[in-house]
């Protein structure tokens, strides 16, 4: 997405529009470089789970039905939060990609009127670098360089992170993603939508040692994943028990370990091959207490720091997409009235920040 040079909006708060998928996410956040965290003055979150459940996965175009009803509603509802009126917006970021191509478009849509309508400028941002920048919203964010391990439904990226902007992926998934993983093992073992976090509640009930599965592609060199065999292990695993509540529990806590000690290692990996002693761990599957605990004790074991945002800004949430749009704002960034989004949308092809 080419960008433009503008007028950099000084001390006026950015309005953060998230429309990827199944969440609508709207932020207002003011760039404060010393103190990104305290920066942040609304958000608001409402979340398609109740929409989509009796389909067992996301329906595209209810999707995008339901972001045209919430989003307004939420912008309003934030702004009402801050104790803002529209006027006092000095710009609008929206994602821009990657996600559903329909959904992406009501937030840029309304995203880029919003933005003519107040004279103000406006921001694509990219999904993943939202997610990749949210611990910046903590109060004791991390700074550049670093690796991220960027973990959801869509994605497993390890990134090397040289300055915001500047990037480049060390891996990615072959297949199936750390978050699809867990839906589907828990869609197959007939646990209810959304699956992941339901498996992993079960997976605290597991008896330790009951089921060892693979860990994928820990045996050679190399920071890609590939999870799909992993998946088809449990499936067997699972076909073959006496399909007990217990046993249920005890194949949720060994793929739950299997897909934990895998991204640890690939971690580990990542950080010696970057030279970094700072991990970032963002989207959803940052949110998995086994992992937060796994790659905290490892950072004390290997003297690296690990930084998680909190929970509800591990999944899909307006506040980073508000951030990351301030912070390329502030640096003069913007785009032109033109509404573009981006279903597939590379990371490292983002222009620096600085």
């Amino acid at each position: 997405m080419d960008t433009t040079q503008i007028s950099k909006p000084v001390g006026k708060p950015v309005l953060g529009i998230e429309t990827s998928c199944d969440e609508t996410g709207v932020a207002l956040l003011r760039w404060e470089p010393d103190a990104p965290g305290r920066g942040l003055l609304a958000h608001t979150l409402y979340s398609q789970i109740k929409l989509h459940a009796d389909y067992g996965g996301v329906v595209p175009e209810l999707a995008s039905r339901d972001h045209v009803r919430k989003l307004l509603p939420l912008v309003r509802e934030a702004l009402a939060q801050a104790g803002l009126a529209p006027a006092d917006l000095g710009g609008v970021a929206y994602t821009a990609g990657p996600g559903l191509v329909g959904a992406l478009l009501v937030g840029a849509s309304a995203a880029r009127a919003m933005a003519w309508a107040l004279g103000v400028p406006a921001i694509g941002v990219h999904h993943m670098e939202g997610h990749l920048l949210a611990p910046l919203l903590e109060d004791d964010p991390p700074a550049p360089p670093f690796v991220a391990l960027l973990v959801s439904g869509g994605h497993s990226l390890l990134v090397e992170v040289r300055a915001i902007g500047e990037y480049r992926i060390l891996g990615d998934t072959l297949d199936d993603a750390a978050g699809e993983a867990f839906d589907k093992t828990a869609k197959l073992m007939g646990l209810p939508y959304p699956g992941g976090p339901a498996l992993a509640k079960l997976a605290m009930q597991g008896r330790a040692g009951g089921y060892r599965f693979s860990r994928p592609m820990t045996d050679r060199p190399g920071l890609d994943f590939s999870f799909s065999g992993l998946k088809t292990q449990v499936l067997l695993a699972w076909q073959k028990s006496d399909q007990s509540e217990q046993t249920r529990a005890d194949i949720a806590r060994g793929f739950e370990e299997a897909i934990v000690d895998t991204l640890v290692i690939k971690c580990r990996r990542a950080l010696e091959a970057a030279g970094a002693r700072r991990l970032v761990i963002a989207g959803g599957v940052g949110a998995n207490q086994r992992l937060r605990a796994e790659l905290a004790a490892a950072g004390a074991k290997d003297g690296f720091k690990a930084y998680f945002p909190r929970l509800a800004f591990c999944t899909d949430n307006g506040a980073m997409i508000a951030l990351a749009g301030a912070i390329r704002l502030a640096a003069g960034q913007s785009q032109d009235e033109t509404v573009q989004v981006f279903p597939r949308w590379d990371l490292e092809t983002l222009p620096p920040a600085a």
